[in-house]
């Protein structure tokens, strides 16, 4: 899967696509398998990379939501619980049960608790992941050996989803590659043309690489652009009402020691009224989230002071090394696309259930949801926009579709596969690039357990055009440890200029570009 690939198979399509899909995140990917898979010709266009704004900035959860089994929302918690079973069976290789604990300091907290997560079991049906059930203190402190003891009673354990966001993705974007479908990153929609009587028929994009402008016609246009769902609103209708409420949520990052544990912390409620959570993820600890409303999205979200000092203040009540700014590996910021509420009075309190309109203007926008529920919103999206282009009516098939890397060895942890488990049935390849070049095989920084050879992979089949690209999306370094990721840019940069044949100018821009973002990712 290569960018040229496409442009070949985008060049040898005559006349309309069924489908043109904006935005290259999870719901923009889902819609894409999904209507490819069906036998509709989907092209998607991505202005940036693949996963750049929200989809790679997540909590890594694939999980129901227990905070709305609290709201009263029981139809999305049991959807999302769905979901993510099925995304255990269709993605072993990225997703993984992982137990979350939470601890008790007050004695009704066990009893309360209990009852409530023994429902949200109760809810998963077929698709469990495993019973909840009560901690003594000694339980507690066997799962969770660096938690905070000083008033500990015990806890109660429930078990949910892990996944790596990004690395999904990707992988979501090759199995619409598969399935027929035609996705460009880097390929920014200018404008939307029309029909005579006003309906939009079709976009125009330029090529971000090369200048270039090409224009391609649809019998449906589809708006997956999350937070920046209103801005593509209004190049269709200047005159349309914002449905997006954009709500900014930070994580913190840490190495292991802060957890030291296979089990996470889940603190059912902070002082700003969410859930917080402390995971194991890659080998560091990772701590949020916040939910901040801000005036307009942005494609580079920076986190705010006040949300690291929440998430330094919240953590230190339970974690027994408290936590300190100088401890802090990295730090990212991520943008909800919340579907605006006359009666929510702040975004916490917004729905996250998915909303799909269809506007005056003949174009879909599917907006708000969650991740874990991306591929039954492309579902209800397909669906609609099948009936309103008036294409074939054709079930979806994607609850039992494996995703690119389906390797169920991998749901086992298997030994074979080792720290190339997230790439499921392309570990091999990416292992006998280390074989024929031994060179490739040696860690590009001692903090971190990437090799040479996932760069080369990364840009040789998995569409990544810059050092941004491997660093924070089709390898995690820039969210785990940002110091050691800048350290990084350069060699990956040499590595990336010789497998798209670039020149040196080429690897020094890249690294600066790449070293002005990451500085968004370390706290000053």
């Amino acid at each position: 899967m290569t960018r040229p690939e496409m442009y070949r198979r985008f060049h040898a399509h005559a006349g309309p696509w069924d489908m043109i899909v904006v935005g290259g995140g999870a719901t923009g990917a889902g819609v894409a398998i999904d209507g490819a898979s069906r036998g509709y010709d989907v092209l998607l266009l991505e202005q940036s990379d693949f996963g750049k704004g929200t989809s790679s900035r997540s909590t890594k959860l694939v999980h129901g939501g227990v905070r709305y089994l609290e709201q009263g929302n029981l139809t999305l918690v049991m959807e999302a619980l769905k979901e993510r079973g099925l995304l255990l069976q269709n993605a072993p290789h990225l997703v993984r049960n992982l137990g979350f604990v939470v601890p008790n300091y007050d004695w009704w907290e066990a009893p309360f608790y209990g009852i409530g997560l023994k429902l949200y079991n109760l809810l998963a049906g077929k698709y469990g992941f495993g019973a909840s059930r009560i901690l003594s203190k000694e339980e507690t402190l066997e799962r969770l050996p660096t938690i905070n003891t000083e008033g500990l009673r015990g806890g109660v354990i429930y078990f949910d989803g892990q996944f790596d966001d990004s690395r999904l993705l990707i992988n979501l974007v090759a199995t619409a590659f598969e399935q027929g479908a035609v996705l460009l990153n880097y390929a920014q929609v200018t404008e939307l043309t029309k029909d005579d009587d006003g309906f939009v028929s079709g976009v125009t994009f330029r090529d971000a690489e090369t200048g270039e402008e090409f224009a391609a016609g649809a019998r449906i246009v589809i708006n997956a652009t999350g937070p920046f769902t209103d801005s593509l609103r209004r190049q269709a209708d200047p005159s349309v009402t914002p449905m997006i409420a954009p709500s900014q949520g930070i994580h913190l990052v840490f190495d292991g020691s802060f957890l030291s544990s296979e089990s996470a912390i889940m603190v059912p409620h902070t002082s700003d009224g969410r859930v917080m959570f402390a995971i194991p993820w890659h080998g560091h600890t990772v701590v949020g989230t916040t939910d901040t409303p801000i005036a307009e999205p942005s494609l580079e979200p920076i986190a705010q002071e006040q949300e690291v000092e929440f998430i330094l203040q919240t953590a230190s009540l339970y974690l027994a090394k408290k936590p300190v700014r100088s401890d802090v590996r990295s730090v990212f910021a991520g943008i909800r696309p919340l579907v605006r509420s006359g009666d929510a009075g702040s975004t916490a309190a917004l729905s996250r259930d998915h909303t799909i309109r269809i506007e005056n203007s003949g174009m879909i926008t599917i907006c708000g949801g969650k991740w874990t529920t991306y591929r039954h919103m492309a579902e209800d999206c397909v669906n609609q926009a099948a009936t309103l282009a008036r294409l074939p009516e054709r079930p979806c098939g994607t609850g039992h579709l494996n995703i690119h890397g389906f390797h169920p060895a991998s749901a086992l942890k298997s030994a074979t596969l080792g720290p190339l488990s997230v790439y499921g049935s392309d570990a091999p390849g990416v292992r006998s690039l280390m074989e024929s070049d031994p060179s490739l095989a040696e860690p590009l920084h001692a903090a971190l357990p990437y090799s040479g050879a996932e760069v080369v992979w990364a840009a040789r089949h998995e569409m990544a055009r810059t050092v941004e690209d491997v660093l924070a999306r089709r390898t995690r370094a820039l969210f785990l440890n940002a110091q050691a990721a800048m350290e990084m840019s350069g060699p990956v940069a040499h590595l990336m200029a010789g497998e798209l044949g670039y020149s040196r100018e080429w690897e020094d821009r890249q690294v600066e570009a790449f070293q002005r973002t990451a500085g968004n990712f370390i706290l000053a």
